[in-house]
């Protein structure tokens, strides 16, 4: 089985080709690093938003080398740490769905999970998770099933499988040139 062929996409056209209904929240991710590889790997998936703490970012040379130009083409959005709790209220009266991506016990497996069309994917902090404030905040949560002795991955690479998954569940349509 081959991989089917990338459509020639117009730079001019880009930003009004359609996006998926999925918004990435990494407002407690830290490591621009981090930042940088999710910025890269939520526009490749034409992710709708990826929402960090602050814009200043994309300023930071750890976030500008992984993400390449990324953050030129993903629309990114600020939301403060403190503000989250309202952020997340107002995506929920938006219709979204908020889904922490956390190892907490009651996690649905992604394997079993069927993303509503509209969600708000929650990422926690690379050393402790969401917090339990946050986490409490949100409809659900899903976690990666995992099979080796280390118990968890690294945020971005978490991130990259939930959008995939996603994607494969919403493939956009053709984008065309």
């Amino acid at each position: 089985m081959s991989l089917p062929q990338r459509p020639s996409i117009a730079r001019d056209r880009y930003a009004q080709l359609p996006r998926q209904d999925l918004v990435v929240c990494a407002s407690l991710v830290q490591n621009p690093a981090n930042l940088g590889g999710l910025c890269r790997t939520a526009e490749a998936f034409r992710v709708g938003a990826v929402v960090v703490a602050d814009l200043a970012l994309t300023q930071n040379l750890a976030f500008r080398n992984l993400a390449v130009s990324a953050h030129h083409w993903q629309p990114l959005e600020a939301c403060s740490v403190s503000a989250l709790p309202a952020w997340i209220a107002a995506q929920q009266q938006a219709g979204y769905s908020a889904i922490a991506l956390d190892l907490r016990a009651d996690a649905v497996p992604l394997s079993g999970f069927s993303f509503p069309r509209r969600s708000v994917l929650v990422l926690g902090r690379e050393l402790t998770g969401i917090p339990a404030e946050i986490a409490n905040l949100c409809d659900l949560a899903i976690a990666i099933p995992q099979f080796g002795m280390v118990e968890s991955l690294n945020v971005q690479t978490a991130a990259a499988i939930a959008m995939y998954e996603y994607g494969r569940q919403y493939p956009l349509s053709e984008l065309g040139s």
